[in-house]
């Protein structure tokens, strides 16, 4: 084995793999699929080889493979596994949410930023949101909610999505829309993700937004609606004290009007009757198509 192989701890490939530090420890026990150069008395390391072998095991069983054929199989593998490879074997979406909750906890930057890139690329942003993200970002809250703890978790998590989400968004090749749509959270609201995703989203479609962001105030709303005439508007208000129906009744008239659409749990449907108000990702994108005339 070359020194320039990674070795990885116990811990490391059961993140990876989506499993728990025991069940490497029984497969190394039952099946003999252990670190091929343990030595007694000293800390397990997994070299590249072990761990496509680990991978190949995690696959087979979640397929339907039992375990003692799929070791077998496992066994009789050869070869190597990078990072990136290792995503390719959760074939289930319920595997890889939990692969990346387990990453989250422990803050595996590299494998969050490697598996969701991945997932993002073969399967696209909407499919990704609702798929993966949104189930992995309940997770991470309903436990920081029930505990009291992780709130540092839930911070890592989203940044590393909104860095991921925003490499998509700033090279759109020839637009569809001649402007810009305009995409803000209102108000006082510090949440931004989800105008993130949409920007992301609509980006997949080539259509190029304007990112105003958390906080945007009425005053910088309206400013930006007079100078680029936007065909739709995207306001997102995850709190109800921000879902202020000014921030689409105050706003300039221009011609052709843009098209308002409301995001997020905290708008009032009974006060938004005259607008589009949507419930997911997918409305939302929905809605803006038929504004820039797709």
């Amino acid at each position: 084995m070359g020194n320039s192989e990674e070795l990885l701890t116990v811990a490391a490939v059961a993140r990876r793999l989506g499993v728990a530090p025991a069940t490497l420890r029984t497969w190394d026990r039952r099946y003999g699929l252990g670190p091929s150069t343990h030595e007694i008395g000293e800390h397990r390391r997994y070299c590249p080889a072990d761990l496509a072998r680990l991978t190949l095991m995690r696959r087979l069983i979640s397929s339907g493979v039992s375990p003692c054929d799929a070791a077998e199989q496992a066994k009789n593998h050869k070869g190597k596994i990078k990072l990136e490879k290792i995503v390719d074997d959760y074939i289930l979406r319920e595997d890889l949410v939990q692969a990346l909750h387990k990453a989250a906890k422990t803050l595996d930057k590299n494998f969050l930023e490697t598996a969701l890139r991945k997932d993002l690329s073969e399967h696209g942003v909407e499919a990704s949101w609702s798929e993966v993200i949104v189930p992995l970002l309940f997770l991470v809250g309903n436990e920081w909610e029930a505990s009291g703890q992780g709130v540092e978790i839930e911070h890592l998590l989203t940044e590393v999505l909104k860095r991921i989400l925003r490499e998509s968004v700033d090279d759109i090749k020839k637009p569809v829309n001649a402007h810009p749509v305009l995409l803000a959270s209102v108000g006082e609201e510090m949440h931004s993700l989800a105008i993130h995703a949409l920007a992301a989203a609509l980006a997949e479609r080539k259509i190029e937004t304007y990112f105003l962001g958390q906080r945007t105030p009425l005053a910088a709303l309206c400013g930006m609606i007079s100078r680029s005439a936007p065909p739709a508007i995207f306001l997102w208000a995850q709190l109800p004290q921000n879902a202020d129906p000014k921030f689409f009744k105050e706003i300039p008239t221009i011609r052709p009007m843009p098209r308002v659409v409301l995001g997020g749990p905290g708008w009032d449907l009974e006060v938004c009757k005259d607008v589009a108000v949507v419930s997911d990702l997918s409305q939302a994108c929905a809605e803006i198509e038929r504004a820039v005339g797709l």
